[in-house]
């Protein structure tokens, strides 16, 4: 139901499937501007707005790499800048561009935010933002919207003025938790062990070469293996548990770890049943809910579980593996995405479709 692309020499900027067409062309284009353009995620979604029909990339923001020529965006010649707050409010102002996607790390969105903000008021604009942070996920009363529209939102999504992208563990912990949670026995708490590769971990600067992103964890530094982090109360915990409740009050425990592989996640929910049910009624419950979305594939129960190769460098998100114990009071199930797609770049271009009036998967190779 989706398709892949061939591994990028430098991640996000080439290589790229051209996307599917099976939607109108003819939309007005609109200019989007990418704040935080250096790391993975940002030059992923580079190389899918370059594809995109309607979104044009106007401005790529990145402090250290100021003044060079963006790479891999073939529509126009685009140079990188150094956006300041003042920048961005006067953009905002003067509607320059339509979208702000801010690719910045926690904590650092909100005086970007504040500046469209009052740049919007000033202009009497209504610019879109995209914050793919963990700054605005529990955000729902200031108007924000959570954009993960294969569970929640859709509608509201479409003409959003702010949204925010979820993350990517918690992405694949709430795709992989919600068809079961009105089975889910009272008073217990499922548990979701992630897996992902260390682009997760983000870049780290001071390279030679900053145009090369350089991962923080390098995967060499893990010696074959996988490391435990975050053992309890990882952000995405919260998140995850957060948004999940909004359809049935629960908690979920979430301990995620990193892996030797460059990009893709894996997750293995366990989750304790109210009553027995067989595997067939559990993949039913699967394909009721998500048989009908583009970006979600269902393995075949002789396909066995979710692995790396059915998820690295695809745009959607996979279910497989269901098993369930000898007693039919617990199952285990695997899913996975790319955390630099399904997980990031490609949620935020559904979410940046839906917002601008696009059909959601615009852009998107399916």
């Amino acid at each position: 139901p989706f398709s892949t692309f061939a591994r990028p020499h430098i991640i996000g900027t080439t290589g790229f499937a051209s996307p599917s067409r099976g939607y109108a062309t003819a939309s007005p284009e609109k200019k989007v501007a990418l704040i935080g353009a250096r790391g993975f995620t940002g030059q992923a979604l580079i190389s899918l707005l370059a594809n995109h029909p309607s979104l044009t990339l106007s401005h790529v923001s990145s402090r250290e790499l100021a003044g060079q020529r963006l790479p891999g965006y073939s529509k126009s010649e685009v140079t990188y800048s150094n956006l300041s707050t003042s920048d961005i409010e006067r953009m905002a102002k003067e509607g320059e561009v339509d979208a702000f996607v801010m690719a910045l790390p926690n904590g650092v969105c909100k005086p970007f935010v504040d500046a469209i903000d009052r740049g919007n008021k000033e202009g009497s604009r209504d610019s879109v933002v995209v914050d793919l942070s963990a700054d605005y996920r529990f955000e729902g009363a200031n108007g924000w919207v959570y954009g993960l529209p294969e569970l929640y939102n859709r509608e509201s999504l479409k003409g959003a003025k702010r949204v925010s992208n979820p993350g990517c563990y918690a992405t694949s912990t709430q795709l992989l938790l919600a068809p079961l949670l009105p089975y889910l026995a009272l008073g217990t708490v499922p548990t979701v062990f992630g897996i992902s590769g260390f682009s997760g971990a983000g870049t780290k600067s001071g390279q030679k070469d900053p145009a090369i992103p350089i991962p923080k964890v390098p995967g060499e530094s893990l010696n074959g293996g996988i490391r435990p982090y975050a053992l309890t109360d990882h952000i995405h915990e919260r998140e995850a548990g957060h948004h999940l409740s909004t359809i049935s009050p629960m908690t979920v425990a979430f301990t995620p770890s990193v892996a030797p592989w460059f990009r893709g996640i894996l997750s293995i929910a366990s989750v304790p049943l109210a009553k027995p049910l067989r595997a067939s009624e559990i993949w039913d419950l699967y394909k009721h809910r998500y048989g009908h979305e583009k970006l979600v594939r269902i393995k075949d129960p002789t396909e066995g579980v979710v692995e790396l190769g059915d998820v690295e460098n695809n745009h959607g998100w996979v279910i497989g593996g269901v098993q369930v114990g000898s007693s039919g009071s617990r199952v285990v199930v695997t899913g996975g995405l790319d955390n630099l797609l399904k997980g990031a770049a490609t949620q935020c271009l559904q979410n940046l479709n839906l917002a601008l009036g696009y059909d959601e998967h615009a852009g998107i190779p399916l």
